[in-house]
């Protein structure tokens, strides 16, 4: 499979709406390159701003040209957007319902060498508690030029994070994009993983790992953690007993806190959540760190024996509900 970054994917996507909408602006904050927006730069000179190191001021002015009219993409790393500019973002943005779309690599674990103050592992969490905010995590490069296209056809706030570490493109082949929709990878009725951005890739892999042990495990894309495909959550419920969460991020208010609120409403059966705990990351090689937090197929194929081995009990088994 080929290997490349959810960022490359949507630099291409940029370059593509430049052309095909007049409307859409670019911000950077001092990121050009690390963001890919250096060919929209170059392309289109008189629609790029280049902010400096003001990441609340880069969230203000795009809240602004939205309001003027014009679709604004401001891009930054996930620690700055949901962090350094939580308050833009809320009143700024959210607040206004500004159509103003926050573009973000160098989330969680991978981000690597640059350590914890740069790995942000709770920028769902923080976005996706905001009023009106759509919040993506595609998969794979593929799946970030789908996104960033979504992203701008979307009226509202959207939060698109997009991966910086190369990965094999997995979503090929499958449904059309579809904001909110999740899109089915693997086919299981034994259990179902949920996952997001570059654990997609990894929940593949676990499935197949399991698959040599006589399991047949569902994986489902869920690229879009707001607004969540409740729908699949619950025919994933129903038909395979139990669920498995998987994602670059604290489990603590993303995907799998967002899976564990339907599941507990609506449908519920056991939940294992991968991802970080309660912490910080810390530097080193990207793929150690993923190693050492657990963030890997392996892990993933635990998770989901376990799962399995709880679906048996519930009360009615005589045991306590876990999960």
């Amino acid at each position: 499979m080929p290997m490349r970054s959810g960022r490359d994917g949507f630099g291409e996507a940029m370059l593509a709406l430049g052309a095909s909408d007049p409307r859409v602006v670019a911000l950077c904050a001092d990121l050009t390159e690390a963001i890919r927006l250096e060919a929209f730069a170059r392309a289109y000179p008189g629609r790029f701003v280049q902010m400096g190191v003001a990441e609340q001021d880069m969230i203000g002015t795009a809240a602004g040209l939205a309001l003027s009219g014009l679709i604004p993409f401001a891009a930054t790393f996930a620690v700055f957007a949901a962090h350094r500019a939580n308050e833009q973002v809320r009143m700024a943005v959210c607040y206004n319902r500004a159509n103003v779309k926050i573009a973000v690599s160098h989330g969680g674990l991978s981000v690597g060498e640059d350590g914890a103050t740069h790995q942000a592992l709770e920028d769902i969490a923080a976005m996706r508690a905001m009023p009106g905010m759509t919040v993506l995590v595609p998969a794979d490069a593929d799946e970030a030029y789908a996104a960033t296209l979504a992203a701008a056809e979307r009226t509202g706030p959207v939060y698109l994070r997009v991966g910086r570490t190369p990965v094999p493109v997995v979503t090929a082949g499958a449904a059309p994009f579809e904001v909110g929709r999740a899109r089915l990878l693997a086919q299981g009725e034994d259990a179902t993983i949920v996952a997001c951005g570059i654990m997609v890739e990894r929940s593949l892999r676990a499935s197949e790992l399991l698959l040599a042990r006589g399991m047949r495990v569902r994986v489902l894309d869920m690229h879009t953690v707001k607004p969540l495909d409740v729908d699949a959550l619950e025919r994933a419920a129903a038909e395979t007993g139990c669920l498995v969460t998987a994602e670059e991020h604290s489990v603590l208010g993303g995907l799998g806190g967002a899976v564990a609120e339907v599941l507990a409403e609506r449908c519920p059966v056991p939940l294992v959540r991968v991802g970080t705990r309660d912490t910080f990351g810390e530097s080193g090689p990207p793929d150690a760190l993923l190693e050492k937090y657990g963030l890997t197929p392996r892990r993933i194929a635990e998770a989901v024996e376990l799962a399995v081995q709880r679906k048996g009990e519930g009360p009615a088994a005589g045991g306590r509900p876990q999960g």
